[in-house]
């Protein structure tokens, strides 16, 4: 009552602690010792000191004390005390640190005072070794749903440690290893503890329910277990589409066993799946046992042709090419790699034909592509002509002209069009043909003129006959083959300069223009009488005015009567008959002349009659002033 009513506070508080020891009053005495020694000695009297008590009376002591008084009451009693150890470590164990109060416990061995401190913190405790501390005593003390619990949900302890000690615990039931392995990533560990201990159902229950995403590595370290087949093949039937195929395949190819999967594949096909990886796996297992691979690449829609490309390439390089031009465009480069390096290049010229894309072809035809002859060759040889489609053969034609290679070129085109039968008759070929060789080899102009018929001639022929080309033999022969004589005997005249074959070819033809474009160029070239004889035999009188200059100057009066009967027969001009008048009387034909004046005619006769006075031919102005009645 003296204690409680708290009337005093200055007294002898060492012997009052004394006298309430002695006197069995073990909470009173606590109050007022300050020693530890005291204290250790005085608390283990439990059963006379409230429990409420002792829990407020540790938070008074310093930390180190609190441990001491704690281990005291283990040491004292550690059945009758460690309800209320636990309490105290509970509520102070932030201020004790839970590294301490789990060394204290451990060092009775006390699985249940640990079972019952972690789990009175584990909820607000995010430190591994309380975690760790919990599932280890509460596998020890049965509490096996506990175990589960935590190594599923928490995310505090450390998984390696966590495992190590599920492994060697050996529990009956392994799902709390489960839910460690499964969520920490030790598959290989988890199978193997499995299957090594005969726990079978539990892998098929981990693959079915717990994680069927997992089943590849599962599969996997089976398969280093030597595992029975069939066990693994009900596995995978009993996880069907849920089972990540692309990893599964990784996992089983990387032990050499992929044909194991051969059925369970198919299957998935059947059921119509269309995940690339499935078709991956699928496409190996074929060509790896040879089961019609072709078949497959060139027909199967969902495989990725980079990954089956690749595969095959270490097995049969045609195969890796087949699947690469599948994917029409979007492995050209491994294409292109697998292809150089076995020598495939009558395959890398029909696909870079087929595909039709510029880019590609400026890769392979390319100065730095050092197989560039070799592809050319093959264009050359084998894909151009074996190709029914004219996009492609234009485009090829296109990419050789943008690569400059026109030697090159002429060899393509001369095998298309004048040894192949599909575009042998290709008029924009003939005509690339024939302007390539113009530029790039003159010497095949004039075979190329003869062997093909179906060329725009006369627009070739004006690109032959100009700088600097200045092929004109080659022109002379385009316009007489395409009957263009008139632009055929312009060149003779005009470009080769040779009157004498002019002649020659105007006989040959016998038209009217060639001709009179002969009797131009020879009166051009002062051949009076050749010229007028030309020009009768075009019966063209176009140009008497110049005819009449040269036939005066050159005194060639009798070939320019013959000329001028001609002309007046087309045109009624009054100097025509003058200058016809006018000749008749420097020939004396005077019976031709009078004959002339009596009949109608333009003539000026009064000025020829003076002009031929003048010039002393009496006869001849007799007539005319006579016709005219000029007696002048």
């Amino acid at each position: 009552a003296i204690f409680g009513s708290d009337m005093f506070s200055y007294y002898d508080r060492q012997h009052i602690a004394q006298l309430c020891e002695k006197s069995g009053l073990y909470q009173r005495a606590l109050e007022h010792y300050t020693e530890i020694s005291d204290i250790t000695r005085v608390i283990v009297n439990t059963h006379a000191i409230s429990a409420d008590f002792l829990a407020d009376f540790f938070g008074r002591l310093t930390g180190e004390h609190c441990i001491t008084c704690l281990n005291v009451l283990l040491q004292h009693n550690l059945r009758d005390n460690l309800q209320i150890v636990v309490q105290v470590a509970s509520k102070y164990s932030e201020q004790l640190t839970p590294e301490e109060l789990i060394k204290l416990f451990e060092s009775y061995k006390s699985y249940e005072g640990l079972y019952f401190y972690c789990g009175a913190i584990l909820t607000s405790s995010e430190n591994p070794l309380v975690h760790f501390k919990y599932i280890e005593s509460a596998a020890k003390m049965g509490q096996f749903d506990m175990v589960v619990r935590v190594c599923r949900e928490s995310n505090a302890y450390d998984p390696e440690k966590v495992k190590e000690f599920l492994l060697l615990e050996k529990l009956k039931d392994p799902r709390p290893l489960i839910h460690v392995c499964d969520r920490h990533g030790y598959i290989d560990e988890l199978t193997n503890y499995l299957y090594t201990n005969n726990l079978k159902k539990h892998i098929e229950v981990y693959v079915e329910k717990v994680s069927p995403q997992k089943t590849p590595q599962v599969i996997g370290k089976l398969l280093d277990l030597d595992c029975d087949e069939e066990f693994i093949k009900g596995l995978l039937n009993s996880v069907r589409n849920l089972c990540p195929v692309d990893e599964l395949v990784a996992q089983v190819e990387e032990r050499n066993r992929l044909r194991m999967l051969q059925p369970w594949l198919e299957q998935r096909v059947a059921e119509g799946n269309t995940e690339p990886a499935t078709h991956n796996a699928v496409g190996k297992i074929y060509i790896t046992i040879n089961q019609d691979p072709q078949q497959f690449l060139l027909n199967n829609q969902f495989y990725d042709s980079k990954v089956v490309g690749k595969f095959c390439e270490k097995l049969d390089p045609y195969l890796a090419f087949l699947a690469y031009k599948r994917a029409w465009g979007q492995c050209d480069d491994e294409l292109i790699r697998v292809t150089n390096e076995n020598e495939l290049f009558k395959d890398q010229a029909r696909y870079c034909c087929e595909r039709q894309d510029m880019d590609l072809w400026a890769r392979v035809l390319s100065d730095e592509n050092p197989h560039r002859r070799r592809v050319i060759d093959e264009t050359v040889q084998t894909a151009l002509p074996e190709s029914k489609n004219p996009d492609e053969v234009s485009t090829t034609v296109k990419a050789f002209m943008t690569a400059e290679l026109p030697n090159e070129l002429i060899e393509l085109l001369e095998k298309i069009v004048l040894h192949g039968d599909e575009f042998s008759k290709h008029k924009s070929l003939q005509n690339l043909l024939i302007l390539t060789a113009i530029k790039a080899d003159e010497s095949r102009v004039m075979d190329y003129i003869h062997r093909m018929d179906n060329f725009d001639g006369p627009d070739i022929a004006k690109i032959a006959c100009s700088d600097p080309y200045n092929l004109y033999e080659e022109a002379f022969e385009i316009y007489k083959k395409f009957e263009l004589n008139v632009d055929a005997v312009d060149v003779l005249l005009n470009h080769i300069e040779s009157l004498e074959r002019g002649v020659e070819f105007a006989e040959r033809c016998d038209e009217s223009q060639v001709w009179s474009h002969l009797a131009k160029a020879q009166l051009d070239a002062n051949l009076v009488e050749q010229a007028i004889d030309s020009y009768i035999k075009s019966d063209d009188p176009e140009h008497y005015q110049q005819v009449i200059e040269a036939a005066e100057r050159e005194e060639q009066f009798s070939h320019l009567i013959r000329y001028l009967l001609m002309a007046r027969q087309k045109v009624k001009e009054r100097t025509i008959d003058t200058e016809l008048i006018f000749s008749y009387a420097k020939c004396q034909q005077l019976g031709d002349l009078e004959e002339f004046v009596a009949s109608p005619n333009l003539a000026d006769i009064q000025g020829v009659g003076d002009k031929v006075f003048d010039e002393g031919m009496f006869e001849a102005a007799k007539v005319l002033y006579n016709s005219i009645s000029n007696n002048a």
